[in-house]
Order: structure tokens, then C-alpha cells, then sequence
């Protein structure tokens, strides 16, 4: 097989990035590495490769990984996983859309993914294996950890700080100069005016505390 890129996950975040990369760099995706779903199978249009117990093989042919599993309810879960998977960082894949924005500016960490339409503003910095959905926006000088997560069409201001493992829901909003701990969740539409602690989970406009992530 060429030495070509592997998404971990499945339907959904998985899919949509495979077919961004698809529609920017033609067919460069091998297929899916799954633990649900039966090797020789398809995710979408692509074929199931194998479970995540297999991914040592596939480290030894130099192929390059992209990993978007995620659950709010199982951040420990999803970043236990990942590090039980040992990748190497040159192997983790970066991607931005051709239609998306980045300014020079711009410092992004192994493995995260920008697609079409989001927007990163001058000085802003993400970790590694971020992902920055369809008509996100990410303002000048925020500080990103690692695995964090931007649904379509939210937006951060400016100087943000936040954490590893953070998860933006569609359309919500994050006012400038604020902190979101380690794996915190912003709800769907929400607005937050406020800082939020580690493993909290904010809803509404403005957004309050709803409870502690299990």
C-alpha cells in the first residue's frame, strides 16, 4: 500500500475531514482505523483498515495519522487512548484547507486540521491534533493546548487562554481575555462571559455552569 494518510474515528468529525482532504489533495486517504466496526467495511466511502489495535503496522510503513475521536462525557477516555497509541509526531498529520484563513502569523501543533472557511487571526498558537470544524474563528493572540475541539461556526476572541482537551459547540461564543481549564465544554450556542474551571460543562446566554464532565 502507498504510504498514505489513516483517520482514527469514524463517522462524523472523521468523515468530513476525509473528504475535505480529499477535495484539497485528491485521493490521499487510505481509510479508517475503527474499534467498532468490522475491518473490510467502509466509514463513508472509505474502507475499514482495521481497529486501533492495529496501528502499529501501519506506524511501520510510514503512514501518517489523523486522529478525531472525541466525547464530552469521556475526554480521559479519548486522551488515554491516544497516548496508549504511541504515533509518532512526524506522523501525525497537518492539514489546512486551501479555503481556509491562517495567518502567517500562525504556530499550529502536529496533527490538528483547519477546514474550509475557519479563520485563525495573527499570533494565535494551537497544540497538537486540534480541530478547527467548517466556519470556525479563532482570534489574534489566543493560546491553544492540545485535542481541542471547534465546532462549525464558533467563535474565540482575543487573548483566550485555553487547555488541552477543550470542546467549543457549534455557534458559541467565547469573549476575549478569558481561561478555559483542561477539558472544559462550551455548549451549543452559548456565550460565555466568564472563565471556566477543568472537566466543566457551560450552557445558555449567557452561559452558566451545568455540571462537572463525568
Amino acid at each position: 500500500m502507498p504510504k498514505k494518510i489513516i483517520i482514527i474515528g469514524g463517522i462524523g468529525n472523521g468523515t468530513v475531514i476525509a473528504d475535505a482532504i480529499r477535495h484539497a489533495e485528491g485521493d490521499v486517504v487510505a481509510g479508517f482505523l475503527n474499534d467498532r466496526e468490522q475491518k473490510g467495511g467502509t466509514i463513508g466511502s472509505y474502507p475499514v483498515l482495521g481497529s486501533t489495535g492495529e496501528l502499529g503496522a501501519f506506524i511501520r510503513e510510514g503512514h501518517r495519522f489523523v486522529y478525531t475521536i472525541y466525547r464530552i462525557d469521556g475526554q480521559s477516555e479519548r486522551l488515554d487512548l491516544f497516548e496508549s497509541l504511541s504515533i509518532p509526531e512526524d506522523q501525525l498529520y497537518t492539514f489546512v484547507h486551501p479555503m481556509a484563513y491562517v495567518a502567517p502569523s500562525v504556530k499550529l501543533g502536529s496533527g490538528t486540521i483547519v477546514m474550509p472557511n475557519a479563520s485563525i487571526s495573527s499570533d494565535a498558537t494551537l497544540g497538537k491534533c486540534c480541530l478547527v470544524m467548517v466556519n470556525a474563528s479563532i482570534g489574534h493572540n489566543t493560546a491553544i493546548g492540545d485535542f481541542c475541539h471547534f465546532a462549525a461556526q464558533s467563535c474565540v476572541s482575543s487573548y483566550v487562554t485555553i487547555e488541552d482537551g477543550v470542546h467549543i459547540g457549534l455557534n458559541a461564543t467565547v469573549r476575549e481575555n478569558l481561561c478555559l481549564k483542561s477539558r472544559a465544554t462550551l455548549g451549543m450556542g452559548s456565550v460565555l462571559l466568564k472563565n471556566m474551571d477543568a472537566m466543566d460543562i457551560w450552557v445558555g446566554n449567557p452561559a452558566k455552569f451545568l455540571r462537572k464532565a463525568r
